[in-house]
């Protein structure tokens, strides 16, 4: 299948356009990362206390960031979590302690600051443990058992407690709700002594500051050994020349996909890190398949000049390139679509990786040979050489007419 067919686009004459797109948005990317956002690195690398908040009705960031300002939480982050049916919110904290009693410390410090108007003298079931049900009920002992009844009762908290996270996702609604799990003087009882507020949390999360800096480390090292492994490979497989040129796309393939991420402010996790190394192997087998072409090409049209052989070779797969690229692209952008909260910010670097790695493999990568034989052809140098097979079998050097 093919969507074109004997297209002759001379892409070597709009290089300069090229160049001009890809200074722009490379530079619009720096400044922000120094001046403006930074890099918006996500609590992974950062460290902090996630914790992840369920509500009876849609909530509204702007009003919780309020709260959470009027209890001392100044640094807090809230956004949306998951579909938006699920009425979950995600609140990180900068709380970077690392010990058991952080999770309750931030879960704490949540509650309290979702809770400025709760009924004094009452605990909140949609928040209370098993533990706090159980110890209630053996204090009041609604059910009037007069021999052991610890047992008893901790099985009715742990009842209602399930019913409370699997039949309501967390939050129960009214204590009517717990008709079904439990007996009518127990609910009675739970009416003098609990209250419900409209959200639950659900889980906390802890990342220590140690483990986010070692991320950021292993982080770095994983791209720049996928760099390094790449210009090894190029250069052997083809010429030096080729290898630091798929280099310098895929760097510039990063910095405008970070550079995107700091100018809207996206979190940088380790899934998007985990994006950015699928890219670098994406653009990376995008380039090698037009020099590919360029090789077999150059093989073949030995006398004309290396700039016409680019910009045919870029034609000949110019098909290709748009067929797989586009199929990719509709993948991933259905993922950003619809794959919600948690793979935003991975979906988010697939869909502008995927756009500027095939560009760049049209306006980048090529141009790069071209500009630096024609370089070398300036100092009076020879033109790039590519090794073919000779008739005997012998590999020799065909050189290519500047």
């Amino acid at each position: 299948m093919e969507f074109f067919r004997n297209t002759n686009i001379d892409f070597l004459g709009k290089k300069w356009y090229f160049l001009a797109f890809s200074l722009v948005f490379s530079l619009a990317g720096v400044f922000s990362m120094l001046f403006w956002h930074h890099i918006p690195l996500g609590v992974d690398f950062r460290g902090g206390t996630l914790v992840y908040v369920k509500y009876s009705h849609t909530p509204d960031p702007a009003a919780i960031h309020a709260e959470l300002d009027r209890a001392g939480l100044k640094n807090a982050r809230v956004q949306p979590y998951d579909k938006p049916v699920y009425n979950q919110v995600l609140i990180q904290l900068d709380i970077q302690e690392t010990s058991e009693q952080s999770l309750d410390k931030g879960k704490n410090q949540i509650i309290q600051a979702l809770q400025s108007n709760s009924p004094a003298g009452k605990q909140d079931l949609n928040n209370a443990s098993s533990l706090t049900i159980a110890n209630y009920f053996l204090e009041k002992n609604p059910l009037g058992m007069a021999a052991d009844a610890n047992p008893r009762y901790t099985e009715i908290a742990q009842a209602i407690v399930t019913f409370r996270d699997k039949q309501r996702g967390g939050v129960l609604g009214s204590l009517d709700e717990l008709k079904g799990a439990a007996d009518s003087a127990v609910i009675a009882s739970l009416r003098d002594g609990f209250f419900l507020s409209d959200f639950g949390v659900r889980n906390v999360e802890i990342v220590g500051p140690q483990v986010g800096k070692q991320l950021q480390r292993q982080a770095v090292l994983a791209a720049f050994y996928s760099l390094l492994g790449m210009l090894v490979y190029l250069a052997f497989r083809f010429e030096w020349i080729y290898g630091v040129a798929a280099v310098l796309t895929v760097f510039h393939d990063t910095l405008i996909t970070i550079g995107a991420f700091s100018l809207l402010n996206y979190e940088i996790s380790l899934t998007v890190i985990a994006a950015i190394l699928t890219l670098i192997g994406y653009s990376n087998n995008d380039t090698i398949v037009v020099f590919d072409r360029i090789r077999e090409n150059i093989k073949l049209l030995r006398r004309e000049r290396l700039a016409d052989i680019v910009n045919k070779s870029i034609n000949q797969t110019l098909s290709r390139t748009i067929l797989t690229a586009g199929l990719t692209f509709l993948t991933v952008l259905a993922l950003f679509l619809f794959g919600g909260e948690v793979l935003h910010g991975f979906s988010f670097a697939l869909v502008i990786g995927i756009l500027i790695g095939t560009y760049s493999s049209i306006a980048i990568a090529a141009p790069i040979l071209v500009a630096y034989q024609e370089w070398r052809t300036d100092r009076g140098q020879r033109p790039i050489a590519m090794p073919v097979r000779a008739g005997n079998g012998q590999e020799r050097k065909e050189k290519v007419k500047a």
